[in-house]
């Protein structure tokens, strides 16, 4: 399946989450927003869950919804602006960029939302973060 974000249904502008098989057809929506639009899915290694950011009240949080749109959650729920999410390829961690020190930085959290720590802490802008596919017999 995969997963994108489209205003199809919504003339004013606001995206949602839609997923389809990869030959166009099965086409499904897990987030049925009206004012707020959601941004940047990600699949969890194990295909169970998917993380995006949704913009509500102007701000970006990462949150996480199962395919079927339920169970979604709010991971980050910071008045700063969180953007990107990845999960890790073993799927323990979500890493995604924030501006929660006044330029974007690369953060790292568990899947529940819990210890967000900042990794890369440089005054520059750091962005997009991706993590390295683990291959079997290759950890490096």
């Amino acid at each position: 399946r995969l997963a994108f974000v489209s205003d199809r249904d919504n003339p004013s502008g606001v995206n949602n989450l839609y997923l389809m098989n990869l030959d166009g057809s099965g086409v499904t929506r897990p987030t049925n927003n009206v004012n707020e639009s959601d941004y940047a899915p990600a699949w969890s290694p194990d295909g169970k869950q998917i993380a995006f950011r949704a913009d509500i009240a102007g701000n970006g949080d990462i949150f996480v919804i199962n395919p079927d749109g339920s169970g979604r959650i709010n991971l980050t729920n910071n008045p700063a602006n969180d953007w990107a999410p990845a999960w890790s390829p073993d799927g323990s961690l979500i890493a995604f960029q924030t501006n929660r020190e006044g330029n974007w930085e690369i953060y790292v959290m568990h899947i529940d939302g819990s210890g967000p720590f900042n990794l890369t802490q440089n005054p520059a802008d750091d962005q997009m973060p991706y993590w390295k596919p683990m291959l079997s017999g290759n950890n490096g």
